[in-house]
């Protein structure tokens, strides 16, 4: 059984301690604070208190409480067993007994496939500097995805989606507008299909914008649920890494058809309203920009209303990657981006940075919190032949080739070892206060940086810790504004 954890920090002025079991977080005072830092388990606050009661005068224990006094000490651990007896501090994990990790894997014979990435192109009009597809290539050889091909791999989600009536397909490449007929053609098929069954698709388009005009932006705001954008920010960070054929840089080619098509699905611009379709512009940074944040005011300020930019996973020894040297420098940017956004909450600038998104009152279903993506057992990708992969980034490699669309998954071996993979399976999660907000991390950055679907890479780790922290303090500020206190677990 996993010991009970909490994790306490300071940040943006406030106290804050995250009871990892439960979600529940908790804004406190110094007092509560200070003993929370200095025990780790309920069984430490027992021995405090025997300490601070049980002493001749009630002597207060050299523990760095001395500053405060018995009354002070023994008022605020009665607040914390009220917290403890509530099950919101110091609570146990409910998951982590023997079988959890099967019942997360499912039945052994159950092929549940709610999302696919469809590889409509392999090719590319930008050869990106640090594009994990070889410029599109993915290990082989340059290509197209056929209608046809689509076609069957709307069926294999169809028929592999058992009662689950919500699915979703992910236009990707290269660049999938290489191959704007196909997109047009698969999507209206698909649609038909599933209607023609009681279900629905929603279909996404990752695009680098160059190949935009008016025909493909009408298109993709009447059919696409969601949109990803893909720039890095300042015109010279961007045209640094993300330039074309020729050696130009792209941001001119792309900026303001990027923002024409974010104004048209933000509507009249009122980012709340329902009728709103979502978008993303995505950027990476780099060791050569470890200034980021200054990339993501940038975006803002052009008028960019939902924005992410994330560390680069990079070969090693590139000289763009991002080493354990830089974190310090890492995480004093996430911080900073963090008050700034804090700063702009209810501003008419006000703009959502996606790894700050967390849900404290809601959340993911306990499977997503323990296991993420699904990547290789709910989630797959297709290549243009209609092989079938564990997710896009593993496209192309020979070790990974689950089936194809034709004849479904066939690599059960595969599909038991993507399934499995989760915070329970993995030994660094187990101790690892974001490992519900991460879930494990990403299984193609852990077998690329170590060759091991279930051990993380450590430096994203740390990375992705720090946004955690970044995003509770966010959540903290806007509930106590809101006169909502500092508690609510997930």
């Amino acid at each position: 059984m996993i010991i009970p954890m909490i994790h306490c920090y300071r940040q943006g002025g406030y106290n804050i301690v995250l009871d990892v079991n439960s979600g529940a977080v908790h804004s406190v005072d110094d007092i509560i604070f200070d003993i929370l830092r200095d025990c780790n388990t309920p069984d430490d606050i027992e021995r405090l208190k025997a300490e601070t009661w049980g002493g001749p005068g009630h002597e207060i224990p050299d523990r760095g409480l001395d500053k405060y006094g018995a009354d002070e000490l023994s008022e605020a651990l009665d607040e914390i067993g009220q917290l403890i007896g509530m099950g919101t501090l110091f609570s146990g994990d409910v998951f982590s007994d023997d079988n959890f990790s099967d019942k997360l894997s499912g039945p052994s014979d159950e092929n549940i496939v709610k999302a696919l990435c469809l590889h409509v192109a392999h090719d590319c009009n930008l050869r990106c500097r640090y594009c994990f597809a070889g410029g599109g290539k993915y290990h082989g050889e340059r290509g197209l995805m056929s209608p046809e091909v689509g076609a069957a791999a709307i069926d294999f989600l169809l028929a592999a989606s058992g009662n689950r009536r919500r699915l979703e397909v992910d236009f990707f490449g290269g660049e999938p507008l290489l191959n704007f007929g196909a997109v047009r053609t698969i999507t209206e098929y698909g649609k038909a299909r599933a209607a023609s069954l009681g279900k629905e698709i929603r279909f996404t388009l990752t695009t680098n914008g160059v190949l935009l005009d008016g025909e493909k932006e009408r298109f993709i705001n009447s059919e696409m649920h969601n949109v990803v954008l893909s720039l890095d920010g300042r015109r010279a960070v961007n045209d640094r890494m993300r330039s074309n054929r020729a050696g130009a840089g792209s941001y001119d080619m792309i900026k303001d058809k990027f923002l024409r098509l974010a104004a048209a699905r933000e509507g009249s611009g009122n980012k709340n309203k329902s009728q709103n379709k979502s978008y993303y512009v995505r950027g990476t940074f780099t060791r050569e920009n470890l200034d980021f944040g200054s990339d993501v005011m940038h975006l803002a300020q052009l008028g960019f209303r939902h924005v992410s930019v994330e560390p680069v996973v990079s070969p090693e020894g590139a000289d763009y990657a991002i080493l354990e040297q830089d974190l310090p420098r890492v995480f004093a940017e996430y911080e900073a981006l963090a008050q700034k956004l804090l700063e702009l909450r209810g501003t008419e600038d006000e703009f959502d940075f996606f790894h700050f998104m967390i849900d404290l009152e809601g959340g993911p279903c306990v499977y997503k919190r323990a296991a993420g993506c699904g990547a290789g057992g709910e989630y797959l990708a297709v290549a243009p032949d209609g092989a079938l992969y564990p997710c896009h980034q593993f496209v192309g490699r020979d070790d990974f080739v689950m089936g194809d669309v034709f004849g479904g998954v066939t690599d059960l071996k595969l599909r038991a070892q993507f399934r499995s993979a989760n915070v329970y399976t993995k030994p660094a999660c187990l101790a690892c206060f974001a490992k519900f907000y991460c879930s494990g991390g990403c299984a193609a950055s852990s077998y690329f940086i170590n060759g091991d679907i279930l051990k993380p890479y450590e430096t994203g780790c740390e990375m992705q810790r720090k946004r955690t922290e970044c995003a509770i303090m966010l959540k903290v500020a806007d509930m106590i504004n809101a006169g909502e206190g500092g508690l609510r677990p997930l």
